[in-house]
């Protein structure tokens, strides 16, 4: 396997843990500001678009988006809570999330584990397919039937991952408990009294109102969200040249570093997504919290080093599909046939041909 390192990358400086030390601490006064300055507009815009569909008014629509937007930006307080790196208090930060997670559709503590599994293993090929976006090496797909080529090739369909894959994660897989009870209580009591705290929202909502502002309303607001918050975590991990390696080569400093972009969006939207475009920072430095991420990047010239995207850039980044070990980079389905011949002429493994068929992904 390639261990070859982008040269225009430069990895985090040694010192980085005293300076960034400052700013992985959590500031009540500053998240209690953070929570007021998302929470008071999202909760106009949704009351917006509720009044404005019981009045059939349907230029309340045009809320949507900017109430989408928001709360994409609470998420981003959740996931901070997560962390306990949003308030100092674990009860705090519980708390919050799981109240937060009521209007994201999302469990707290049944995400709070995947999502933990996935900042320890991330950019690890030995240990993928937990809160993440599944990912094979060119080498597997090859492996695979034809039939399960063309699941994969589904499933990494830009269809699949931002409009379908939402509606399933938030409206199907987040209502269901995994695991046993007994070895998933918190998980499982997370599923189960965010779908009853639903339960009675929802009802309350249809007796008041009637269902037009829950189906035309709150439905597009949560899935443009998701929608939104999928694509984001996509563009922080799948790029050309992120980190991908084994087990006895993967390094925990090496793949936060290499294999998370800084999303540098512009200013306005770097705002709304919670800064979370300093991805890098974040896998880091988990105690950070958001409304510090910005302060800590400019207090830490090692971290301006990562791998940027610009918001043109993170356009080109949907096609990518394969991890080609030997090439140290993800590749469109398009490469498979060059890559293919790369692990041949590497291995000599004659086993493994170009497949037939499309070469279109």
């Amino acid at each position: 396997m390639s261990s070859r390192r982008d040269p225009n990358i430069v990895s985090a400086a040694p010192g980085w843990r005293e300076l960034v030390a400052p700013y992985a601490k959590a500031n009540g006064r500053r998240g209690i500001l953070d929570l007021f300055c998302t929470a008071l507009p999202f909760t106009t815009l949704v009351a917006g678009v509720f009044l404005g569909l019981t009045h059939e008014i349907w230029a309340a629509l045009v809320l949507v988006l900017p109430a989408s937007a928001f709360l994409v930006r609470l998420f981003i307080i959740q996931h901070d809570c997560g962390h306990g790196s949003y308030f100092e208090a674990r009860w705090a930060n519980d708390l919050l999330g799981r109240t937060i997670g009521i209007f994201t559709l999302t469990p707290y503590a049944f995400w709070r584990r995947d999502h933990a599994v996935h900042h320890a293993t991330s950019g690890n090929l030995s240990r993928r397919g937990v809160g993440e976006i599944s990912t094979l090496t060119v080498r597997e797909y090859l492996a695979r039937s034809v039939p399960r080529r063309l699941l994969y090739r589904l499933y990494r369909h830009p269809l699949t991952l931002f409009i379908v894959g939402p509606a399933y994660q938030f409206l199907l897989m987040h209502r269901i408990p995994r695991g046993t009870l007994s070895r998933n209580r918190e998980g499982w009591l997370s599923v189960v009294g965010t779908n009853a705290a639903l339960a009675v929202i929802l009802t309350a909502v249809v007796l008041l109102l009637g269902w037009r502002p829950l189906v035309v309303g709150y439905l597009p607001i949560a899935m443009l969200a998701g929608s939104i918050g999928i694509w984001l975590f996509y563009v922080q991990h799948q790029f050309e040249r992120t980190y991908w390696h084994h087990e006895a080569e993967w390094d925990f400093e090496a793949a936060a570093f290499e294999g998370c972009s800084f999303y540098d969006l512009p200013a306005v939207l770097r705002w709304l997504t919670g800064h979370i475009g300093f991805h890098h920072i974040h896998h880091l430095a988990i105690k950070v919290p958001s409304y510090r991420l910005w302060a800590a990047y400019k207090a830490v010239p090692a971290f301006h080093g990562a791998r940027r995207l610009s918001l043109r850039d993170s356009f080109k980044c949907w096609r990518l599909a394969l991890w080609d070990e030997q090439r140290g980079r993800l590749v469109p389905f398009r490469n498979v046939r060059q890559s293919a011949a790369g692990i041949i002429e590497a291995v000599g493994d004659k086993s493994f041909s170009p497949p037939v068929g499309p070469r279109g992904g």
